[in-house]
């Protein structure tokens, strides 16, 4: 069981952790481009703190387990997708800076569980040398929209979610 709560400031040093950790496990598995430079930087992952938009994931023994953002409105880098087009125009949440300890299997769909209970459409991106977010995003429904770009124009694999499709897409699979 993961209890999601916001961040506080207290546990910056620990977030900080995860992210260094996720960045070596990102390096290993195929995916060097990711996270680099110190990126989520202390200053950031602060700046999300105080603006109430860091969430983590406590396991039964206290433990931070995960971290993330998540913000609701518009986000600046999905105004233009290419290759594609979002699922709708509804309004959304965004996920992004998702980073676990590794010790517990499924962090993205607590993740998206507890998102999904604030607003029905999620949105988020990875790089498309991240095949383990590729293939977790996949597995709980999102579609593969198209590319978007971040804002130092790098490109993403934009995912998005609605809890429309996704019980939809249960229903189906139920009926075949």
């Amino acid at each position: 069981m993961i209890r999601i709560r916001k961040s506080t400031p207290s546990d910056l040093d620990a977030l900080m952790e995860l992210y260094e950790a996720a960045r070596q496990f990102m390096r290993t598995s195929g995916n060097p481009n990711q996270w680099v430079n110190g990126y989520p930087s202390r200053e950031l992952i602060s700046a999300d703190i105080g603006a109430g938009i860091s969430y983590v994931g406590i396991d039964t023994d206290g433990e931070i387990a995960m971290v993330f953002t998540f913000f609701i409105g518009a986000d600046p880098a999905y105004a233009t997708i290419h290759g594609g087009q979002w699922l709708n125009t509804n309004p959304y949440g965004t996920i992004h800076r998702l980073a676990s300890s590794g010790r517990h299997p499924g962090m993205l769909r607590h993740c998206v569980d507890f998102c999904q209970t604030l607003i029905a459409d999620i949105r988020l991106d990875t790089h498309a040398d991240n095949l383990p977010m590729q293939h977790a995003a996949a597995r709980l429904g999102f579609h593969h929209c198209g590319t978007i770009h971040c804002h130092d124009g790098s490109p993403r694999l934009a995912y998005h979610l609605s809890k429309d499709a996704r019980s939809q897409s249960a229903y189906l699979l139920y009926q075949c």
